[in-house]
């Protein structure tokens, strides 16, 4: 096993990853359900959890406003890559004679919960088998956070009934997460509570991260529904501007798209961004990438982050053009932009006043 072991590691590197870790049913005893390996495996007892980057160099003309394709597609292909090395990996678990389930990066969800896919509970979570096999940290936002890349990064595992070597989590004294909650300040969905805090143990050992409130708070701006921060002054790269609900209860009503504020229907009828994610559970199988920064903020270099941050909050907000075009303007341009448009075109954006 100790072979197998190092072999399955190289091979991670070798792939693309940068950071590999492993996790057992042992050690992840305890946790909550996403945690459990047996749910994707009844005979499982391992897992191998690994970490790929986003290049680096597309943050910063994303978070301008100067550049959405590059970071867009690099996202999206990294996350396929993380994909295609979980799927190699289980192949060559299984061609060696042992049972092994390759676990997507994201947008699988669990059937058998109370609301299906919709209540976005994963088969086996990443970031759980992250923490305990040393591949990162939690971060305040709960988001996986690493001392080279941040938290720009994407995670995807390996379940098998090879009794694999664990590796053990990151001395907790190098997370550099001072819980400056610039990720929180980037979130205009309000999705991570500011002051309450969640702690897992997974195996004997806590690990403590922010409350996440409502999933849909996530998906509603980072899906493209909504991107305008409360304080008006910049937004994502969503040129939508509809009301984010300030309690959970109400947040059902920002997806219904017969609701007071139809952000649904309107995210229909807007032009589309090509690209994105294909996922089951958007109008159009197709989920448009326009925030995720929370995730891009984050840099173990405070003045990094502290430069990103600024780069955002300095960007302007997003209008789109007839024919799609998006691009950024000062809040002042955009308000006037959208006033001088017809009623039936400006309802694509903003809800607009029937009187």
């Amino acid at each position: 096993m100790d072979e197998l072991t190092e072999s399955l590691k190289e091979m991670a590197l070798t792939l693309g990853a940068f950071k590999v870790g492993i996790a057992t049913t042992e050690n992840l005893a305890g946790g909550p359900p996403s945690a459990d390996l047996t749910y994707v495996l009844p005979e499982a007892k391992s897992a191998i959890c690994f970490a790929l980057a986003f290049d680096q160099s597309l943050i910063d003309p994303y978070f301008k406003k100067e550049d959405h394709e590059s970071l867009e597609t690099n996202k999206v292909r990294t996350t396929t890559l993380a994909n295609g090395v979980a799927l190699e990996m289980a192949g060559f678990l299984q061609q060696m004679g042992y049972k092994a389930v390759p676990q997507a990066a994201n947008f699988v969800y669990r059937m058998d919960s109370e609301n299906g896919p919709e209540d976005m509970k994963p088969p086996i979570s990443h970031k759980y088998l992250a923490v305990r096999s040393g591949v990162g940290y939690f971060g305040y936002s709960g988001q996986i956070i690493t001392n080279k890349y941040g938290s720009a990064i994407v995670l995807a595992s390996v379940v098998t009934d090879a009794e694999l070597v664990p590796t053990d989590p990151l001395p907790e004294e190098e997370n550099y997460c001072d819980e400056c909650k610039l990720c929180l300040k980037v979130c205009s969905s309000g999705f991570v509570d500011p002051v309450e805090k969640v702690t897992v143990t997974l195996g004997g050992k806590e690990f403590s991260y922010g409350k996440r409130r409502n999933y849909s708070r996530c998906g509603y701006v980072c899906g493209g529904l909504s991107g305008l921060n409360p304080s008006g002054k910049w937004s994502t790269w969503s040129p939508a501007r509809f009301e984010i609900a300030e309690k959970d209860e109400d947040v059902p009503d920002m997806l219904n798209p017969d609701a007071q504020i139809p952000a649904m229907q309107a995210y229909i009828e807007r032009p589309k961004i090509k690209g994105g994610f294909f996922f089951a559970g958007m109008p159009g199988y197709r989920l448009e990438y326009t925030c995720s920064c929370c995730q891009l903020v984050c840099h173990p270099d405070k003045e990094v982050k502290k430069a990103r941050y600024r780069m955002l909050i300095e960007s302007g907000v997003i209008i789109q053009e007839p024919d799609g075009t998006r691009r950024a303007v000062s809040p002042e341009e955009a308000k006037k932009y959208l006033e001088a448009m017809p009623p039936e075109r400006r309802k694509l954006y903003e809800l607009v006043s029937e009187e």
